[in-house]
């Protein structure tokens, strides 16, 4: 197919006529008229239904070609609506890491399904991979590479690489292995070619390579490769064997994954696997109301301190003024603490043993940011409730802003810990903690200082 990247696109409402006729015609006329790039695009951007409809009706050859650069969950809707003979030829299409992607997008029961039509040949790789842990790069690995063995020559090298049929990518470094296929090095293709051909790789090979192990998160070792500019990372089990390589554009991928799953949870959602407007609301709104529930209980308990302080409270009305405002601004600077410990632990700045001295620092830095808070609060509850008022906010302030910056900061180390994501941690139980106890400090030094 030629790439043609002048046809005007389709309005969603242009294609939704094109699938409900169906014109076979005008379908193929489009297959032939638009390029690979931009039938993906045109899928991906469709309503659900209708790039099911699509994707069935586009020819053969075609539809598998553009399949392989859809994104795992456009894969995994349009999977939903095809049979199971269609599922078989697409599926098989994938390279393993690809159809372990899919696997992992697709519920349990379309899964199994999934997994049924295809035959155990077509199946093996991807079911290496799936027995890897989820989250792990063993199951984010590509296996299709070529290696190079430290004692031929690059001669040797060249022409194993030139007679494979792996994709360019997986060519962009050569790992070098030693007896029992354990990695003793690197060496990059270019270096290869420009050497003689008799020269031995042992004197071509970096010796101290970067690598990860299989069992390691799939967002630390693809944040390992960006920051060390690896264009393809070894990776390897307990024993130091190769078992595959994981691509700069995988490890890209995955590290924009992670930080789109972050900035979701960090609003208290989770992230959407396709584009908003395409999404259905039921997805969006299972996206939220997990987070909405958590918080509702939060809310509750937030309630129930208001209870124990009601008599404090009807003594001076003022003091229910100021409730926002102070667990609004406990909240935020336990959240902003937080947000700044979960990146700090995702590059690995920080690790378990730091948690004292990042305890330390927050607690500092909160009291830093309360002392001008708490000047601002003095001087205008003074001015508009009175000296008591004043000194209340104030000291509250101050109590309050080095404690939750303090929690913020511990709660992802602790969440590491327990190995549960930290950004899936520290939100709820943030929100939870800054409430109840901003609410406790502040009524309790309403009750010292006013003398309730």
């Amino acid at each position: 197919m030629s790439e043609k990247f002048n046809v005007t696109p389709l309005t969603r409402e242009e294609l939704r006529a094109l699938v409900q006729q169906p014109d076979l015609r005008k379908i193929s006329e489009l297959a032939e008229s638009l390029s690979f790039r931009e039938l993906e695009e045109l899928l991906t951007d469709a309503q659900i239904g209708d790039s099911v409809v699509l994707f069935r009706l586009l020819p053969k050859d075609i539809s598998i070609e553009v399949f392989d650069d859809l994104a795992p969950a456009v894969q995994a809707d349009i999977v939903r609506g095809l049979s199971a003979e269609q599922v078989a030829t697409v599926f098989s299409s994938l390279d393993p890491d690809e159809q372990t992607s899919l696997i992992d997008e697709l519920p349990a029961r379309v899964a199994k399904q999934v997994l049924a039509s295809v035959d155990d040949e077509d199946l093996g790789p991807a079911m290496t991979l799936l027995g890897y842990p989820q989250g792990s790069v063993g199951r984010r690995m590509s296996s299709a590479h070529v290696v190079a063995h430290r004692g031929e020559t690059a001669g040797a090298v060249l022409q194993r690489i030139r007679s494979s049929d792996v994709d360019s990518e997986d060519l962009a470094v050569i790992p070098v292995l030693g007896s029992h296929r354990k990695l003793v090095g690197t060496v990059d293709p270019v270096i290869l070619m420009r050497a003689d051909s008799e020269a031995v790789v042992r004197e071509l090979s970096d010796s101290d390579p970067v690598f990860a192990m299989t069992g390691d998160g799939d967002e630390q070792a693809a944040r390992e490769a960006l920051d060390r500019g690896v264009l393809s990372l070894p990776v390897v089990d307990s024993e130091q064997r190769l078992v595959g390589m994981l691509p700069i554009s995988d490890a890209a991928r995955i590290d924009r994954q992670a930080v789109d799953e972050d900035h979701a949870r960090a609003g208290a959602s989770e992230r959407l696997r396709r584009s908003y407007i395409v999404t259905p609301v039921s997805r969006i709104a299972r996206a939220r109301i997990v987070w909405l529930l958590v918080l509702a209980v939060s809310a509750i308990l937030t309630v129930n301190v208001l209870e124990i302080f009601e008599a404090t409270i009807e003594q001076q009305v003022a003091l229910a003024l100021f409730v926002p405002l102070l667990i609004g601004i406990s909240g935020n600077t336990g959240s902003q603490a937080a947000t700044t410990v979960t990146r700090a632990l995702a590059l690995d700045d920080i690790e378990l043993r730091d948690v004292g001295r990042v305890a330390f620092k927050e607690a500092r830095t909160g009291l830093l940011l309360a002392v001008p808070l708490a000047a601002l609060a003095l001087s205008l509850g003074w001015l508009f409730y009175g000296f008591g008022i004043g000194a209340v906010l104030a000291l509250t302030l101050l109590i309050n802003l080095p404690l939750a910056a303090t929690v913020g900061g511990v709660i992802p180390i602790v969440g590491r810990a327990c190995k549960v994501d930290p950004a899936v941690f520290s939100t709820p139980f943030i929100a939870t903690f800054c409430d109840a106890s901003g609410l406790l400090v502040y009524f309790t030094v309403a009750i010292t200082v006013l003398g309730l």
